[in-house]
């Protein structure tokens, strides 16, 4: 047996300025964008640069009931994990590019890692793996 994620689905308060965090602030590609007219929705994937297999799915609040879960997916813990390959050039990117952090970067025994925030609030860790 063979499984894995595919997609990881992300509440979003609107689509396209999600994107415009994703793709032009963190460097993620748009995999896909397009319009389910008959749920009034959008199928919108993006994935950071080199993923080949997991991608995020922005899907938009669409209810009363999902809005408050915009930014809060985990109730304030780290939700997500960028792993890279260069941890210093991607922070000094994301710095460049505004990107907030809720820490300084710090050396662990697994590699090094900062906790960073989406435009919503979502804590991530942008994190490089000792080999």
């Amino acid at each position: 047996m063979q499984q894995s994620l595919a997609h990881v689905a992300l509440v979003v308060r609107d689509y396209d300025e999600a994107l415009a965090f994703y793709v032009d602030t963190l460097g993620f590609r748009l995999v896909e964008d397009s319009e389910i007219p008959e749920q009034n929705k959008r199928w919108v994937v993006v994935a950071p640069p080199g993923s080949a297999e997991t991608s995020l799915l922005l899907a938009q609040a669409s209810t009363r009931q999902q809005e408050p879960f915009v930014g809060n997916q985990t109730g304030g813990r780290v939700f997500l994990f960028l792993k890279t390959d260069d941890f210093w050039r991607d922070y000094r990117r994301f710095q460049d590019a505004g990107v907030g952090f809720a820490e300084e970067p710090r050396e662990e025994a697994y590699g090094t890692v900062v906790v960073f925030e989406d435009l919503y609030g979502n804590r991530w860790d942008l994190v490089q793996y000792r080999s």
